[in-house]
């Protein structure tokens, strides 16, 4: 392999010994600069992976989060030797359809980890999907956005500032970057405001204005789209940012035969206080000094089958909680898709809003 300059210098940030619970490991991948940690012996010599999606199908098989790490891990991971020759590189990559190649010496020990994006330019994934989707984008942007006021009174939550673009700007660019280029824009409050703003700039994609006469929830307004829409597509909530293979996600959805599959982030909240447990009466059977606990959330970003949609009834507020209910009082599949804590951004409180606008200010 001819000599590189390495992207990947911080090494050390995704070493982890076997014994680290499951738990603490999504923290450190969650602050980790790629998707993937790797296993160490007390040499650093490599042991194996774990990835986002080890943790995942962990997850989504209901595993214990305090179980040790070497209950997952992968211990047979592809290597690629730092003499090997570009040509083998791209081989050993297409072949097993891996998004990351730790490249080792002699030693095993890793000098350099390799990026799909890097070798093979960023407009597919590494299982060879092209980041060029056929499928809608729903954004729910009629809301009022009460926990914003009194900023709200004025401009409706959407065109809310993240540095020098509106917070739904900033959402559809996300999606423009995994090649979605057909989106629908739910309106009900201040909605002309929302309009005038994207019909005066310059964009490479296409917006259908879809106007709410009252308030239908974060629902209901979906109903609207019948006959607009004729397969799967993507509902946003127009405060949120979630970063996640949207080719992965969509090919689970339709593998999974689900008919809403929505999109969770795992958080982890640490009670900054003694958490004391007692029976009837008062007496006290244990206190927990400031324990920490992790919790799988929803994001407000779905994918759905078209035929969700008649579970929603016409002309009438219907929360996106309804319509899970409704599916699955009718036995019909809803699957979740989690990403890490990192990959999850609300803007649609003050506390998150200012966050989100630090966060993404460092990533310019």
């Amino acid at each position: 392999m001819k000599k590189r300059k390495s992207k990947n210098k911080n090494f050390e940030e995704l070493f982890i010994d076997e014994k680290i619970v499951i738990k603490s490991a999504i923290k450190q991948m969650d602050k980790a600069f790629l998707k993937i940690l790797f296993v160490m012996d007390k040499d650093k010599k490599l042991l194996g992976t774990v990835t986002g999606g080890d943790l995942r199908r962990w997850i989504l098989d209901n595993g214990d989060l305090v179980q040790p790490v070497k209950k997952l891990f992968n211990r047979n991971p592809i290597v690629i030797h730092q003499k090997a020759p570009e040509k083998e590189i791209k081989a050993t990559m297409l072949e097993n359809k891996i998004e990351y190649l730790p490249v080792v010496n002699d030693d095993h020990h890793i000098v350099d980890v390799l990026y799909w994006g890097d070798i093979f330019g960023k407009n597919t994934n590494h299982k060879g999907i092209l980041y060029d989707l056929d499928v809608p984008v729903v954004i729910m942007a009629g809301g009022k956005g009460d926990r914003l006021d009194p900023f709200t009174k004025i401009l409706p939550k959407p065109l809310l500032p993240i540095g020098d673009k509106p917070i739904v700007e900033v959402i559809i660019d996300e999606f423009r970057k995994q090649g979605l280029r057909e989106f629908f824009m739910m309106l009900n409050y201040k909605g002309e405001m929302i309009e005038s703003y994207f019909n005066h700039i310059e964009k490479d994609y296409e917006i259908q204005y879809v106007r709410e006469e009252t308030s239908l929830g974060t629902a209901g307004g979906l109903r609207l789209l019948d006959k607009r829409i004729k397969d799967t597509f993507i509902v946003s909530n127009c405060d949120v940012l979630v970063y996640a293979d949207l080719a992965e996600v969509i090919n689970f959805h339709i593998e999974q035969e689900a008919y809403l599959t929505v999109l969770s982030s795992i958080q982890h909240h640490k009670i900054p206080y003694g958490v004391i447990t007692f029976k009837d009466g008062g007496e006290v059977m244990d206190m927990i000094e400031k324990p920490e606990y992790t919790f799988t959330i929803n994001t407000g970003v779905y994918v759905l089958s078209t035929e969700a949609l008649r579970y929603i009834p016409k002309n009438s507020v219907f929360d996106m909680t309804d319509l899970m209910t409704a599916l699955l009082k009718s036995k019909k599949k809803i699957m979740t898709y989690p990403v890490n804590e990192s990959d999850y951004m609300d803007v649609g409180q003050w506390e998150e809003y200012k966050k989100t606008i630090a966060k993404l200010t460092l990533s310019l």
